[in-house]
Order: structure tokens, then C-alpha cells, then sequence
């Protein structure tokens, strides 16, 4: 295990938490900062082991009380750099807006690996609910409970978050999609039948499982050259399928919002306090 330094963050902290004030009150920058520790995850599934990198919050594992809630973010480069998670937990946490946190910032890498990750992909999903959560938790202070358990990701990431949670919800009880990649077809499919995680959920029995979901209001032209569904078509389908089933969904179409980290930064702290109410503070 190696610590990470962070360096940079604090102006992008700033401004993501400046644009979402409308939402939530402005918070205070943490005095203290956790730790973020690069680390590789052993595997049965990939032999040669999972790349990733962990926070632990100020003060841990005291802060923890025993054990802090957990995220588990896909595209962890990006959640170490443009959607800085680590230095939001930090603010988040010391406003007393969540509690101490862990988070697992995976790194699923360049396509077509991501993609084989992300895109609805069972053997991925088992690999996230039976080795990587476990080998978390026999290290790090964490939860096992389910509704203080938190999955996220944005595009093919948001995708897979989803799909993790319907696959295993006795283990993530949350969901944070931001433009989520909901068009695909199963296992990394770029062809038709689209949309096969909306028909897995409307053919399923309900789970105990709640959703943050925010799709940017310019995601309009379909994906595959527009063959495929836009991706805001695709999650107001998903967001309706989930509201006939009985799922609590937080949904916002962000106004002017692009398929990029300047847009779900902004509101990756609004998604992170929606579902913390689940820790039952």
C-alpha cells in the first residue's frame, strides 16, 4: 500500500461545492484532510490482482466509530483528480453533512477493459460484491450494512453501479449514477435490444435499494452515432421503471449539463448527502 498525495484540489473543491449551494448550504473546508492509499486488490476472478485506491477519513480509525460508511467509485482515476471524492469526503465530513466515510476509488482503466468492467458485466459484478467488498471490510472499518453502503459511478460507471446494485442489494443499498450509460445492452453489447439493465429492473422483484440520478439536459444525440438511445432518453426510462416498481429516486436533469467531469462534479456532493440519510444518523 502506498499513500497518495493530493495536490490541486482544494480550487475544484470549491467551485464543485460553489454550484451546488442552490442545494446545499456552503460548506466550510476540512482543517484536516484522511489519507488516500494506493493499493492492490487481490482476486481469484483476475489473478493478477485489481488496481484501486482507498480514503480513510481525519482521524481514522478512531473516526469511525467502528465502522465508517462506505463508497465504493468506479473510474477511480477520476475520482482521485477531476471529481476529487477524497477532498469533498474531507469537507463533507467535517460540516457534519455525512459521517466518516470510507471510499474504495476502483480503477477500471482505458477502454476496452472499462468497458468489459462497466457495461453490465456479471463477471465484474461479482468480482465488486464477493472479493472486493469483503477484502475492504477484513481491512478497513467499514460497514456491512447494505443502506450505508454506497455505489457509484458516472457514464459507463453510473451504468455499472446500477447493475452491481440489482445484482447484489444485500450489499449496496444506494446508488449514485451521474449520466448514467443506461442505453447499453448486456455484458458490453453496442447493439440492439438497448437498454437491458431498465428491462432487468421492470422484470425483477423490487430491492431494497434507493438511486440518486442526474443526467445533464444536453445529452440528447443517441450514442453509436445516434443508432443508440441518447442517454437522457435513457434515464428518464430507467428513472420511471424505477418509480412504478416503488424505488426512492432522487432524478435531476442538470440544466445546460455535458457528458463530462465539469458537470458531475458540481453535483457529486448533492448525490453523496441525498443517500447518506440511509446511515440512519
Amino acid at each position: 500500500m502506498h499513500p497518495v498525495r493530493r495536490n490541486g484540489t482544494s480550487r475544484i473543491l470549491s467551485a464543485a461545492l460553489a454550484l451546488c449551494a442552490a442545494e446545499l448550504a456552503p460548506a466550510q473546508p476540512s482543517s484536516t484532510t484522511g489519507a488516500t492509499t494506493e493499493v492492490t486488490v487481490p482476486s481469484t476472478t483476475y489473478p493478477r490482482g485489481r488496481h484501486a485506491w482507498v480514503y480513510t477519513p481525519a482521524g481514522y480509525p478512531a473516526s469511525c466509530r467502528g465502522a465508517c460508511d462506505l463508497i465504493v467509485a468506479f473510474d477511480g482515476a477520476m475520482y482521485l483528480g477531476a471529481m476529487p471524492l477524497p477532498a469533498i469526503l474531507d469537507s463533507l465530513v467535517a460540516a457534519g453533512r455525512t459521517p466518516p466515510t470510507v471510499a474504495v476509488l476502483f480503477d477500471n482503466g482505458a477502454p476496452p477493459g472499462r468497458i468489459a468492467d462497466l457495461a453490465n458485466s456479471r463477471r465484474f459484478a461479482a468480482f465488486v460484491a464477493e472479493e472486493l467488498v469483503p477484502w475492504t471490510r477484513a481491512h478497513y472499518a467499514v460497514t456491512r450494512a447494505a443502506d450505508r453502503t454506497i455505489v457509484a459511478g458516472s457514464s459507463a460507471g453510473g451504468l455499472a453501479a446500477a447493475y452491481v446494485a440489482l445484482a447484489y442489494p444485500a450489499v449496496f443499498g444506494n446508488v449514485l449514477s451521474q449520466s448514467g450509460a443506461f442505453w447499453r445492452g448486456d455484458e458490453g453489447s453496442n447493439a440492439p435490444p438497448y437498454e437491458s439493465l431498465t428491462r432487468r429492473y421492470a422484470e425483477s422483484p423490487k430491492a431494497d435499494v434507493r438511486f440518486f440520478l442526474d443526467v445533464g439536459s444536453e445529452e440528447t444525440v443517441g450514442a453509436m452515432g445516434g443508432a443508440a438511445p441518447a442517454l437522457l432518453d435513457a434515464n428518464r426510462r430507467l428513472r420511471a421503471v424505477l418509480e412504478r416498481k416503488g424505488y426512492a429516486v432522487a432524478y435531476h436533469e442538470v440544466p445546460g449539463g455535458t457528458h463530462s467531469p465539469e458537470s458531475w462534479r458540481a453535483r457529486l456532493p448533492v448525490g453523496i448527502v441525498t443517500l447518506a440519510p440511509a446511515s440512519g444518523r
